[in-house]
């Protein structure tokens, strides 16, 4: 088996891994067959806008090639993200949103021969590591048939994050993680999970 080493990206190498982190990304989620163009030139889009977000991180596994990917950066002050939001949001997501501390997950992929290896702990763990948010969000797929959790909940739940409510259908390009539509189409609804940073 061979080494995984993790590395942080700056904006500008990120910005020059994108077609190695978009190929990643159809890897890791194989849509339906046929759909890996749309797929791609969406996750593209998706990219193009987080990199230019307030405080981007990203942290990439690499073993003789790009096996897996963490990033994400500050939720907009504004609290535009929280829209469609479908419960109540408590006052003090809203303050620390407000107050410019809130860090959103926005992606964690890792292909699928390198899962259950501790590969996307070692990514979450580097990327979140070093930053000075009080409060990390990430909105996931929501359970399939049956209320069989995904993947993306199962992992969310055994590093001791919490579900808050569910955002309701958006723009794509506004919400996050594994979102397959186009940046001009609607996503599905979507769990948003929370934690607070171990220090």
């Amino acid at each position: 088996m061979t080494d995984v080493y993790l590395r942080r990206l700056s904006r500008w190498q990120a910005e020059q891994q994108r077609d190695v982190v978009a190929d990643l990304h159809v890897t890791a989620y194989r849509g339906a067959a046929g759909a890996e163009y749309r797929d791609r030139q969406s996750f593209l889009n998706r990219f193009e806008q987080h990199v230019q977000r307030t405080d981007f991180d990203m942290v990439v596994a690499d073993a003789a090639g790009l096996v897996g990917c963490a990033y994400g950066f500050r939720v907009a002050r504004t609290g535009e993200w929280w829209s469609g939001f479908r419960d109540e949001l408590p006052t003090e997501i809203e303050e620390l949103t407000a107050a410019g501390r809130t860090f959103l997950l926005a992606e964690l992929m890792v292909l699928p021969s390198q899962r259950r290896r501790g590969t996307a702990t070692r990514l979450g763990e580097r990327l979140l590591a070093r930053l000075d948010a009080d409060l990390i969000v990430a909105a996931v797929d929501r359970p399939g048939e049956g209320g069989r959790k995904t993947a993306a909940e199962e992992t969310l739940h055994a590093w001791g994050w919490s579900k808050l409510g569910e955002l309701g259908p958006r723009v794509a390009s506004d919400v996050g993680p594994g979102s397959d539509a186009g940046a001009d189409r609607e996503t599905a609804a979507r769990e948003v999970w929370i934690r607070r940073p171990l220090r």
